[in-house]
């Protein structure tokens, strides 16, 4: 339908469709699962890594990682400090955090859809926007 507008993805980890992991992973880079991996997956979040589940692929688990491509299975949240990508085949069991989301009709979430400003943003967007308003309809109301 339409095609992923990301830059193409730098593959540094690749898990095989026949290979099951139990226990959390945490990489840097590039990182695509075709397997099954029963537990957290998670890459710091200025790394600007990312995660890819091709349709076979499936995660038990919290993913917490700046760019989410997904297409297959995860059950458990997703935060995706930058961006989450939700192919037609996606299915999320769980909460989706996300700054930034592009979703694919077809795409399946069972749980909440939250947007997340960006930590930088929302420190300075808070402090700088939501103060002077407030104080301003005090002042009008006066």
């Amino acid at each position: 339908m339409f095609k992923s507008k990301s830059k193409p993805q730098r593959i540094d980890t690749l898990i095989g469709a026949g290979t099951r992991i139990i226990g959390d992973v945490q990489f840097a880079g590039g990182f695509h699962l075709d397997g099954h991996i029963k537990g957290n997956i998670d890459a710091k979040a200025e790394s600007g890594a990312t995660l890819s589940v091709s349709d076979s692929g499936v995660v038990e688990g919290a993913v917490a990682v700046p760019n989410v491509i997904l297409n297959g299975t995860v059950i458990g949240d997703i935060l995706a400090h930058e961006r989450v990508e939700l192919g037609a085949t996606a299915k999320v069991t769980g909460n989706v955090y996300y700054h930034l989301i592009e979703m694919e009709m077809g795409a399946e979430i069972n749980g909440k859809l939250v947007h997340e400003p960006r930590k930088a943003e929302s420190g300075k967007t808070s402090s700088a926007k939501a103060s002077p308003p407030v104080q301003a309809v005090a002042d009008g109301a006066s």
